[in-house]
């Protein structure tokens, strides 16, 4: 019987396996961030121990960090420390730093594969639950806890059970404004935010094949919104051009040489998965959330649901949801006003998001009253902006291109979103007070958002294209 992709790397992986229990899987490439480090950096030091292979950890300071003026002091204490932490850390134990100021700076899942750290057929680990970001490179990558990062750090591997493993294809033509944070806010929805809950999931089809490497990352960055231990898409010739060249891939004859390795990396014709889904793309419209879940998401054109059918346990939840958000059942989600407009994070803040964004906004003006943040990923990521112009087609919208940071994802940070107002997000959660306390969020695409920016309301993007 054949492998999937998930096997094969696994396979190559595992140090040894304990009988009726968890695998020793070793580990390739180990990020880190100010969050979820310093915990692991003491307990490995109260152990008497030092980081074993501090040459495979990378690390960046980024969910903390504020999205302006970042050549000064940070003004939040315990911000401040946590970012002083790491940099004394990794100093100390010779972990490679891009922090504040250094031309690698960002979010982790964004500095990875644009740097080309990240590559196929590895396994990722991170103390941050997005990491299956990095499985659109046909990696096995996932989010660890402070625990696990400390024995990451030690040893070099972690103690894993193999989790069941699902292939979710979607196949056919995507519709015209419909693009890969549609088609996987669309999957949560369909199967719900607990529907991949012990599973490993790969992405599949002739949809997910046609979308390029920055697409195929948002797709994988939202498994864990299903509760899924991570996502993965094999790599292609789309991948292997995306990777040619970048700063940390191989070059020459070891470039030949690995490339051969990953072009061995795909799920076999007769390999078997514990579940298989499948989806029509012409069925996915530009997509939105109304509740307080990833999985509480609609079609723009769809009214939010009813509870008629909801049991008294699921209606209780579902009200609760609705009234944190003022909504009510069965109603448009369509020209609801909002406050605020998000454009960044692990899931939309590289270059295709912002170009996206741009040339939808070129030569209109942000509605009046709403407040536009576009968050890049990265150093690198902002400098192209700047220098494609970018940055000028936002300001003359009355947009504001900030400082790269995980910013207004999630409430860590000086970027939060005020108690009670809306914004459409291009983050990956809209759990209550994500954004800040009281903060109600849409999650929608780069280009729902765009379309909201200049019209203030949540609007069907499609009626505003070409």
């Amino acid at each position: 019987m054949g492998k999937t992709l998930f096997e094969k790397i696994w396979d190559k992986h595992v140090v040894k396996e304990i009988d009726g229990g968890p695998s020793v899987l070793y580990i390739d490439k180990h990020f880190i961030h100010e969050v979820t480090s310093p915990q692991a950096f003491k307990g490995i030091e109260k152990r008497g121990m030092k980081v074993f292979r501090p040459q495979q950890i990378v690390a960046t300071a980024d969910h903390n960090v504020p999205t302006l003026n970042q050549h000064l002091p940070i003004g939040d204490e315990l911000s401040r420390n946590q970012v002083q932490q790491l940099i004394e850390n990794c100093a100390k134990h010779g972990v490679e730093l891009y922090g504040l100021g250094h031309p690698f700076q960002g979010i982790v899942h964004v500095i990875g594969p644009e740097l080309g750290v990240t590559q196929p057929g590895m396994t990722i680990v991170c103390g941050d639950s997005h990491t299956s970001t990095h499985g659109a490179f046909g990696a096995i990558a996932f989010g660890i806890g402070t625990s696990e990062v400390e024995m990451v750090m030690a040893t070099q591997c972690l103690m894993q059970s193999k989790p069941k493993l699902m292939r979710i294809n979607v196949d056919g033509e995507l519709k015209n404004g419909v693009v890969s944070k549609d088609i996987i806010l669309y999957i949560i929805a369909l199967i719900s935010a607990s529907g991949a809950t012990g599973y490993f999931v790969e992405y599949a089809g002739s949809a997910i094949r046609s979308l390029s490497m920055e697409a195929r990352m948002t797709i994988c960055n939202m498994s864990i919104e299903m509760g899924a231990r991570g996502g993965m898409i094999a790599p292609d010739q789309i991948t292997f051009d995306y990777m040619e060249g970048r700063l940390f891939a191989p070059k020459g004859a070891e470039w030949t040489a690995r490339l051969a390795e990953w072009k061995q990396l795909y799920s076999d014709s007769d390999a078997v998965f514990d579940k298989e889904i499948n989806i029509d793309a012409a069925d996915i419209e530009p997509m939105i959330t109304y509740g307080t879940n990833p999985g509480m998401g609609i079609g723009i054109t769809k009214n939010i649901p009813s509870d008629a059918t909801l049991d008294d346990n699921e209606k209780r939840n579902f009200l609760k949801s609705l009234n944190y958000m003022g909504l009510q059942p069965d109603t448009p989600i369509k020209d609801r006003n909002i406050d605020y407009v998000f454009i960044g994070s692990c899931t939309n803040s590289r270059i295709e998001d912002l170009r996206m964004v741009a040339d939808f906004v070129k030569g209109k003006k942000k509605a009046d009253g709403v407040e536009v943040w576009i968050v890049p990923g990265s150093k690198q990521v902002e400098l192209q902006a700047k220098n494609e112009g970018i940055d000028k087609i936002f300001e003359e919208a009355g947009f504001m291109l900030r400082q790269p940071g995980c910013s207004a994802c999630l409430g860590m940070n000086e970027d939060k979103i005020p108690a009670g107002k809306y914004c459409i997000s291009t983050s990956n959660r809209n759990f209550e007070g994500r954004q800040g306390p009281n903060a109600r969020t849409f999650l929608a695409s780069p280009l729902t958002a765009a379309a909201a920016a200049i019209t203030g309301k949540v609007v069907d993007v499609r009626e505003y294209l070409n």
